[in-house]
Parts: C-alpha cells; sequence; structure tokens
C-alpha cells in the first residue's frame, strides 16, 4: 500500500480519542434512556465497534446496509437498502452511527426513513464530514472530525473493498482510483 496514500488525514489516537470524548456525551444525553444503535454497513463496522467499547449506558445495536454509490466514487442520490434492520424501532431512540457524511443524499433518506418507523428520537453520530462535498444539509449531533472533500481510505472506509483494515484515514492516491 506504500504508493497508494498520499498522507494521513486522521490518526488512530485522533480517533480514539474523540470516539471516547463523544461516548462520554451520547452516555450523558442518553442517562436513563435504552438506546439503540444503527451502524451503517460495511463502513461503520469499525466505529461503531471502537465507540461503543467507549459507552457505558444502556445500549444495544443493529445493522442496515444502504447503497447509493454501486461501483461509483459518487453517490448516485438513488439509494437502496441491501439489509433492513433486525430491530423494532417504534417508540426507541436511536442513534445512526455513519463513517462518514459525504453529500447527505444517503445519510439524509435513510434517516427519513427511520423516522417513518415511529421511534422515539434519531440522532446522527459520523466520524468524518466533508463540509464542502454536503448537498443535502443533515443535522448530525456528535461529529467526529471535519475533512477536505478528498477521497479517504481506512478505518472502515474503503475502495473496492480495500483499505478498510487501517487504523487510520489517509488520502487515497488518485492513481489507484482514477482521480
Amino acid at each position: 500500500m506504500g504508493g497508494d496514500l498520499t498522507r494521513i488525514v486522521v490518526t488512530e489516537e485522533e480517533i480514539d480519542a474523540r470516539l471516547a470524548e463523544l461516548a462520554a456525551r451520547i452516555d450523558e444525553d442518553y442517562a436513563g434512556k435504552e438506546l439503540l444503535l444503527v451502524g451503517v454497513l460495511k463502513g461503520a463496522s469499525i466505529v461503531m465497534s471502537d465507540l461503543i467499547r467507549h459507552l457505558r449506558g444502556d445500549v444495544s445495536m443493529d445493522w442496515m446496509a444502504v447503497s447509493s454509490y454501486g461501483a461509483s466514487t459518487q453517490s448516485s442520490g438513488v439509494v437502496r437498502i441491501l439489509k433492513d434492520l433486525d430491530t423494532e424501532i417504534a417508540d426507541r431512540h436511536v442513534l445512526v452511527v455513519e463513517d462518514i457524511l459525504d453529500s447527505g443524499l444517503t445519510l439524509s433518506w435513510l434517516v427519513d426513513n427511520l423516522y417513518s418507523r415511529g421511534p422515539a428520537s434519531v440522532e446522527i453520530m459520523t466520524l468524518l464530514r466533508k463540509p464542502e462535498a454536503v448537498k443535502v444539509e443533515v443535522d448530525v449531533k456528535y461529529l467526529g472530525f471535519d475533512i477536505a472533500p478528498e477521497f479517504v481510505v481506512g478505518y472502515g472506509l474503503d475502495y473496492a473493498e480495500r483499505y478498510r483494515q487501517l487504523p487510520f484515514v489517509a488520502v487515497l492516491a488518485p492513481h489507484v482510483y482514477g482521480g
């Protein structure tokens, strides 16, 4: 992978420290309430695993897989549910856990879809946000880091199912993805 990455954007240590801070806020905000974390597969798997280890409150988790990218590096805006929740969310407090907020199209659609199921609340936690790339405003209650609109991989983020295992977030060299 040596020449595939141009630079590290967020280190492993920065990610861990920020997740600990966010978990403390989440624990405080949901004190006395049962919280359902909904991870968005596949990218959020690493974020969700590390976040839940920092949480001290009453939490459970479930997963959804949605896609608006297909084989592209940009969202098409057409969202498909590939895996739905196994858990009923009516009257439950739901925290959507995402790896990255890019255009906002998929996440906006997902939040609307979840609200249609009658939860007590729906909030969003995302590790990364690209403010300059956002096309649809999405209210993020728990934000890890704002980053530049570059193609990043690592810490769950991939290109062609590669690089997810990296313990940090790095910029992928354009020659790798044809950018």
